[in-house]
């Protein structure tokens, strides 16, 4: 059995009655309950950033479930993130680009904001959720730049349940000496399947892991696991450069606590199987489409069924069942071995007493691909302001001001906003962006050149 030390100690420090004469200042007493294990870095405890206890004690047990080195995040694979961003460029010296998936998350371009590192976007599909890179798509692209990139950046699995092919980019990454670095925020699962599809163990050099969105941990409770080419040291270093000094310790007691059932996942991953089978049986033989083939996870292409994924949002809330993510085209559904056969039995039957809708399918939204203007920390530290989606036409995107889910730009920092640009906006219901702000006469010239390219394909 694998062993518990940070929940063990902070439970027998509060069984103690303490006098608590530190940090919080709820003092083990509180409204929610749980102020009573909520610490500091009393004697006894650890510091993250520095483990030496009972915090080291408890990665090593991670680690070892996960079969790489592995530290805690008590603040997302946001942090974690910026981490591995970090290790990567500082390690190839700050040169050189990173060859980035497109739909990748705003954390990433909020770090490239921070170091100030140059972007080659790898495009594929037709949707901004996704972007299905291959081996050789990644391949050509790093043959294109003129210097070695300093990463290979992909999201793996994408919001919709859609898996890259992480072993062959992998494959094609380490001929050319580029280190592979996977979002795998959706995916923590994955390496306790019967067999594993975790990206670490498909050649991943670094990997970021939200364990809060398909494991029994807290929310905000995350990995970085890395290759052996990398530290512990090395990566508690970069993670201090952006982390915060108090991290909650009932976040990192979670990331602790789950060790042991982690051990079991497996079976509860194999026993919850066929009931998901099941569900997605039903689901097919009564019209729906389906999308992705993360296991887990279960996306309806709620469009081709005559609805809006927000409509069918909206009918499951009515009988009391939350999605993760719904908008114009699809549902998202996540399921963990928490899940009951008894709620996957009450999704099923919900869902499957919905009559086709009379919604006509929408075009897809049409993937922009802007020009950048100047880099995304240029734009970011620029003077802005905020103005109506419809007068954004050839402004620059300061920031990336999406909501999450899915917090995927559809535009960059430092882009120009085109027509297709504007549309996708609208579509995705964003109706004011934070631009650059211009001077009349800026503007003025923007207004100009856009008349002049409207004309000249007309």
């Amino acid at each position: 059995m694998i062993s518990t030390p940070v929940c063990d100690f902070v439970r027998d420090y509060a069984a103690s009655a303490p006098v608590r004469l530190h940090m919080p200042g709820h003092k083990g007493r509180g409204i929610l309950g749980c102020e009573s294990l909520d610490i500091t870095e009393i004697r006894g405890a650890d510091d993250l950033y520095h483990p030496e206890g009972i915090l080291a004690r408890s990665e090593e047990n991670a680690s070892r479930l996960f079969g790489c080195r592995t530290v805690y995040s008590a603040e997302g694979s946001s942090l974690a993130i910026r981490a591995m961003l970090y290790l990567a460029y500082t390690r190839s010296g700050c040169k050189g680009k990173c060859l980035a998936g497109r739909n990748a998350h705003k954390s990433f371009l909020h770090t490239a904001v921070l170091l100030d590192f140059p972007i080659s976007w790898l495009w594929a599909g037709d949707s901004y959720l996704s972007c299905p890179v291959t081996a050789e798509t990644v391949e050509a692209a790093i043959l294109e730049e003129k210097e070695k990139p300093f990463a290979v950046y992909l999201t793996s699995p994408d919001y919709l349940g859609n898996l890259a092919p992480v072993g062959e980019i992998a494959s094609v990454c380490h001929r050319h000496g580029v280190p592979l670095l996977v979002d795998n925020a959706h995916g923590a699962y994955l390496k306790f399947l019967p067999r594993s599809l975790h990206p670490m163990d498909l050649g991943a050099d670094l990997c970021s892991d939200s364990a809060h969105k398909t494991l029994p941990v807290l929310t905000g409770g995350a990995y970085l696991h890395m290759g052996p080419d990398w530290t512990a040291e090395e990566a508690k270093a970069a993670m201090a450069l952006f982390g915060s000094t108090s991290p909650s310790w009932l976040i990192l007691q979670s990331l602790d606590g789950a060790n042991p059932l982690l051990e079991r996942l497996p079976g509860d991953i194999a026993a919850l199987a066929p009931h998901i089978a099941a569900l997605k049986g039903a689901l097919l033989a009564h019209g729906f489409a389906l999308v992705g083939a993360e296991p887990l996870k279960i996306t309806v292409h709620a469009a081709k069924f005559g609805y809006s994924g927000e409509e069918m949002a909206e009918m499951l809330e009515k009988q009391g069942i939350y999605c993760e993510f719904a908008d114009g085209d699809f549902l998202v559904l996540m399921l963990t071995p928490r899940n009951t056969p008894e709620e996957l039995d009450r999704l099923r039957a919900v869902l499957c007493a919905l009559p086709r809708g009379a919604r006509q399918e929408m075009p897809p939204i049409a993937l922009a691909r802007p020009k950048a203007a100047c880099t995304p920390r240029q734009a970011a530290f620029a003077p802005r302001e905020t103005i109506p989606v419809e007068n954004s036409l050839g402004r620059i995107l300061a920031l990336a001001n999406v909501s999450c889910p899915p917090a995927v730009p559809i535009v960059m920092c430092g882009e120009e906003i085109d027509e297709a640009a504007q549309e996708a906006l609208r579509r995705c219901g964003i109706e004011e962006v934070t631009v650059i702000k211009a001077s009349p006469s800026g503007v003025a010239a923007m207004q100009q050149k856009v008349g002049l390219a409207r004309r000249s394909r007309t």
